[in-house]
């Protein structure tokens, strides 16, 4: 009797008799998730991945009490190794009956995954999480050039799979050019929670202190968004004056002819004095007009800009502010912006640009991404009109961590500005040479246009059943079953599929080196020190600040 046999053969599934584990092992060891290669008499073979199994007992009892045990092996057909022995995804033409039944080998799987070939498109971050001597490379052009999602519950390890994509991206070389420090990746990091300096050592950092973002170059939308509360019963009239202060300011500082200066419009990227608008503001709140008599009546805007005025003043004195609207913004151009965020620094360049917005307030932090994404695309954009017979010669990875935070499915208006500049990345960047990273706990809660753009998805653990739905929409039917095991990932493991990859795959990533300061805190080791006195002066000085 064999010790393996084919019993089945469906369009998404085969069904295995196994009499001895053993011999369908043969040394290796058999378990769920194990690759199988099923043979024909012609050498061609199928690669499977087993599912499941179930044990069936069968005939009488033998003189010493026991009954023979079959184990019955569903596996999932990935693809097909022909004569030639190279892999290729969905059937083949495989002889009927199946002659042979085996677990593959370490280099039978390789074979799968090199498929993608040797030349420089093939990008390597990962193993197989279920052999760690197989390779899992992609295709690099189709990986950067099409939206990845990375998706994971607090503890998968979403940050450290995204510092080790960065570092082995911003690694590579041109193998017959290998002089150079830094080869040509860009990439810009949203940093939430302030974990990737670590990381990235070298990076260009930008912190609240050393961030300047300048506020006229704020859109209309962005502007009402900062300064407006549509609820008010004046908010009308707010946006209304609000829009002549601006226009009218930014035509006043304007240097050009008189010709340009008239073309100037609420959303022109100009520069405006805030605080001469401010008092443009306060002089219609306070304006006297001659009446019919001829003696002076009440402005058609009298006293009803008070709300509005107390709203500008307070934030064009909140300090937190200051690189939004404090006077350092006022001074710089648009090139020294455009500089600070694509790694561009006069001193010293960098592949790696962290936006560290953990020091951002939370009610001008969508405003803030919503405009540093805008610089993005619009450099994008007249980079490639520029240059080069309209090639993007400097494409751009943006890394929206907690993307949740700031894009989520929600149609309040303090997120509309953020959700539409991302969105226009994510419909349009790819002509253009600019691509987004989407990293969040929570896929189900982000803005489902932005998600339905992603082609590449690494989903790590994910223990929420919504999340868990989310992420099966994606992948075909027939490799369904991978997800079952989305809730058992190990910190590190993740489920990588998409239009890079050669096949969906459970895989495990290498740790970053160095890591993001991402790590759980150790309550245990700290708590059983001895007691620890704070000093509470630097803590303070630095909150007051």
């Amino acid at each position: 009797m064999p010790g393996a046999e084919v019993v089945a053969v469906y369009p998404n599934k085969i069904k295995i008799a196994v009499h001895e584990i053993a011999d369908l092992g043969g040394g290796e060891p058999v378990e769920v998730g194990s690759y199988l290669r099923v043979y024909d008499s012609n050498a061609s073979s199928i690669i499977a991945i087993i599912e499941n199994y179930s044990i069936e007992v069968r005939g009488a009892e033998s003189s010493d009490g026991e009954r023979e045990k079959v184990y019955l092996i569903e596996a999932v057909p990935l693809g097909f190794i022909g004569a030639d022995d190279k892999f290729q995804r969905g059937g083949g033409g495989i002889a009927i009956p199946p002659k042979e039944v085996m677990v593959a080998s370490h280099g039978e799987i390789q074979k799968i995954y090199d498929a993608l070939g040797t030349d420089i498109r093939r990008f390597h971050f990962a193993q197989l999480s279920q052999d760690a001597k197989v390779a899992v490379p992609v295709d690099g052009d189709k990986f950067f050039n099409r939206h990845i999602a990375i998706v994971g519950s607090t503890g998968s390890g979403k940050s450290h799979a995204m510092a080790r994509i960065i570092q082995a991206a911003t690694e590579i070389r041109d193998s017959k050019r290998s002089e150079y420090s830094l080869n040509n990746s860009h990439v810009v990091i949203f940093d939430i929670h302030s974990e990737y300096l670590s990381a990235f050592p070298e990076a260009n950092y930008l912190s609240v202190d050393s961030l300047a973002l300048p506020y006229w170059l704020l859109n209309s939308e962005e502007l009402q968004t900062l300064f407006i509360e549509s609820v008010e019963e004046q908010s009308h009239n707010q946006i209304a004056t609000l829009k002549r202060g601006i226009t009218e300011n930014r035509r006043k500082h304007y240097r050009g002819s008189d010709e340009k200066r008239e073309l100037i419009h609420y959303d022109s990227p100009l520069f405006f004095d805030i605080g001469e608008v401010i008092e443009y503001i306060q002089a219609k709140n306070d304006e006297m007009v001659e009446g019919s008599s001829g003696k002076p009546v009440n402005g058609p805007l009298k006293g009803k800009l008070v709300n509005f005025l107390t709203r500008l003043e307070n934030k064009y004195t909140d300090r937190r502010l200051d690189f939004l609207l404090g006077e350092k913004v006022k001074e710089l151009t648009l090139e020294e912006v455009l500089r600070q965020f694509t790694g561009y620094r006069k001193d010293q360049s960098s592949n790696v640009t962290i936006i560290d917005l953990s020091g951002v307030p939370f009610e001008v932090l969508s405003i803030s991404v919503s405009l540093i994404s805008r610089l993005l695309f619009d450099y994008a954009f007249y980079y490639k009109k520029t240059h080069s017979e309209g090639k993007a010669e400097t494409p751009i990875l943006v890394v929206y961590e907690e993307a949740h935070k700031y894009v989520p499915r929600s149609d309040l208006s303090r997120f509309s500005a953020s959700r539409a500049a991302i969105e226009r990345i994510a419909k349009e960047g790819r002509k253009y040479g600019i691509t987004a990273a989407i990293v969040s706990q929570r896929p189900a809660e982000i803005s489902e246009t932005i998600f339905s753009q992603c082609s590449n998805f690494l989903a790590m653990r994910l223990t929420n059943p919504e999340d868990q739905r989310y992420v099966r929409r994606l992948i075909p039917d027939s490799l369904g079953p991978l997800t079952d095991s989305l809730p058992m990932l190990s910190s590190g493991e993740a489920l990588l599929l998409g239009d890079a990859a050669v096949m969906p795959s459970v895989v495990k990533l290498r740790e970053a080196e160095p890591a993001p300061s991402s790590s759980d805190i150790c309550y245990m080791q700290e708590w059983i020190r001895p007691w620890h006195d704070v000093l509470f002066g630097p803590l303070l000085e630095d909150w007051e600040k």
